[in-house]
């Protein structure tokens, strides 16, 4: 199943979320498709594959959440040093 699929918009609307995936050329009915916003929700998926990168914020090996969710802020952090280090 692909990622333009009928059950897959269901389940992010029930979820109370707009799916905003291209359409396949060959669907039937045309669905609303914003590219702005995809350019958008790409650059958040690549920032989470950067932070990824970090083997503990990848594999979650802290139990409590708050001790994960700080470690994924200094990956963050870490990043954003790496990347104003590079244009100044």
């Amino acid at each position: 199943m692909a990622y333009d699929a009928d059950p897959i918009r269901a389940l992010a609307a029930r979820r109370g979320a707009w799916a905003n995936i291209p359409p396949r050329c060959n669907r039937n009915n045309p669905i609303c498709f914003s590219p702005y916003l995809y350019r958008a929700r790409n650059l958040v998926e690549r920032f989470f594959n950067k932070i990824k990168q970090c083997r503990r914020v990848a594999t979650r090996y802290d139990r409590l959440a708050a001790n994960h969710l700080a470690y994924s802020q200094l990956a963050s952090i870490r990043l954003w040093l790496r990347v104003s280090e590079s244009t100044t």
